[in-house]
């Protein structure tokens, strides 16, 4: 069911991108004012292109967006030239229901925070090509409506609290069928006090609800906020090919939910990843200079039916073919005070080389799988189990890109133990064999075409090669 759903909301995204150019092509509205692009916008119709003329705007108050376009007329608000437009001021694009079928391009931000929205009732709409720097503390973007996509923007330079953006829905429940990728999220020093997360997708009141969005494509960079760089608090989400380095204080944490999916990311000296909550799977992604690499929760309360703001106790989890290279810590479990720990965890087929010792735990760990790992050159293996693993050099190879792949003859070559049919793709989006053994790690030797890599901020942003995004885009879909 969640393949299916996920596939239905990227479809119907990869239709709109390529309708949008013949639609936006219909109509032609050129303003200079901010007073004439809210005229225009109030009347804008299907089909019709809003253009801004290049330079800068001061705005006094919200630039309401009510207007409805259709699947195959969207109406398009954009800057003259992509980067030339800057709005500053007392708000920004606030998109209320009904509105439907709106893009937002091309524009800087500067304006206050927590002003930029796509509201509750709003569906389909999209922010592409921007970039946020807004000022003060709150929000650079917050997304509560279902079926929006944000892509190609950067979210820079952030010194106050509040996040670069934030995903929130109605009642009890997150925004559904989101589509966030390709985006920059770049340089948000260090604050004091909890709430100043790059991406915080849900609160723990939607935690236990379903999003069915994928978060894909996008780079992270020294986003120090908070402790928190990524922070989940939505069931059903799927984060991949994603590139994190050089977050020295924020991690990726699964904080609140469940059923959540991570893989083929790039976890490059930083933080790593840390989960509460249940049934998620982590596989194929690769962890190098990390400190630590992968943290399992340790509970505080089981969810429901304790309170929704507790560390859920993780059950279930899927740790597998993931590759760890030189993290001074590699796999922890901290102590907690009277903590729950994590019951029935798995942890197969991963590659630890180097770095620290392989495995601490600190914690209860009742009913865990261990099974066909290698470790090589690590300080010590640790609290693993003797038969969880074995000792062999994986004969990794590092490429120019900072990537770590098999060598031929290596021992992890289709050595892979157990079955795990949901890992479909290794690290570089390339499909993982059906009928015979997987390569343990996050590298499955091919001769397929590769679908993903370490980002670059030449890969994302609003100046991302477009030939490079498609060939990202067809990345295999969940």
């Amino acid at each position: 069911m969640l393949q299916t759903k996920l596939s239905v909301v990227i479809a119907w995204l990869l239709v709109v991108c390529c309708a949008v150019g013949t639609a936006f092509a219909q109509k032609a509205r050129k303003v200079s004012s901010i007073e004439q692009l809210q005229t225009a916008i109030d009347k804008a119709a299907p089909g019709e292109r809003i253009v801004l003329a290049n330079g800068t705007y001061v705005t006094s108050g919200p630039i309401r967006v009510v207007a409805v376009g259709t699947e195959e007329k969207p109406i398009l608000i954009a800057a003259e030239t992509i980067g030339a437009v800057t709005i500053s001021g007392a708000s920004g694009f606030r998109l209320e229901a009904p509105a439907a079928f709106v893009t937002i391009r091309g524009f800087k931000f500067t304006h206050a925070s927590s002003q930029a929205l796509m509201g509750a009732g709003t569906s389909h709409c999209r922010f592409t090509r921007n970039v946020f720097e807004t000022q003060g503390s709150g929000e650079y973007l917050t997304v509560a409506g279902n079926d929006e996509q944000v892509d190609h923007n950067t979210f820079q330079n952030k010194n106050s609290m509040g996040r670069f953006l934030a995903i929130r829905g109605v009642g009890n429940q997150i925004a559904q069928r989101l589509w966030i990728h390709h985006n920059y999220f770049a340089n948000f020093l260090p604050q004091r006090g909890n709430g100043a997360e790059g991406l915080q997708f849900g609160l723990s009141g939607f935690s236990l609800s379903s999003s069915h969005s994928i978060v894909e494509f996008n780079l992270f960079e020294r986003v120090d906020g908070e402790n928190e760089m990524v922070s989940d608090k939505a069931s059903d989400v799927t984060y991949r090919f994603n590139t994190f380095r050089d977050n020295k204080q924020g991690q990726f944490t699964l904080r609140h939910g469940n059923n959540c999916r991570v893989y083929g990311n790039y976890f490059i000296n930083s933080f790593g990843i840390r989960f509460f909550g249940d049934d998620h799977q982590i596989f194929s992604n690769f962890f190098v200079g990390n400190n630590p690499a992968i943290q399992i929760g340790n509970g505080d309360g089981i969810v429901p039916p304790d309170k929704l703001t507790s560390h859920d106790r993780p059950d279930r989890v899927s740790v597998v073919y993931n590759t760890l290279v030189n993290n001074k810590e590699n796999v922890i479990l901290t102590s907690r005070r009277n903590g729950l720990g994590a019951t029935d965890l798995v942890f197969a087929n991963n590659i630890i080389q180097g770095g620290g010792t392989a495995v601490a735990i600190k914690g209860p760990l009742p009913g865990a799988k261990w099974e066909g790992n290698i470790l090589w050159s690590v300080s010590t293996p640790g609290d693993i189990p003797a038969n969880g693993f074995r000792i062999v050099d994986p004969k990794l190879a590092e490429d120019a890109n900072g990537e770590f792949h098999l060598r031929a003859g290596s021992p992890a070559i289709n050595s892979g133990i157990g079955s795990y049919p949901f890992v479909v793709v290794d690290q570089d989006g390339q499909p993982r064999p059906e009928q015979k053994k997987m390569d343990v790690g996050d590298d499955e030797m091919s001769k397929a075409a590769a679908t993903a890599r370490i980002l670059t901020p030449a890969d994302v942003g609003p100046n991302a090669d477009v030939d490079q995004t498609v060939n990202h885009l067809s990345a295999p879909r969940d």
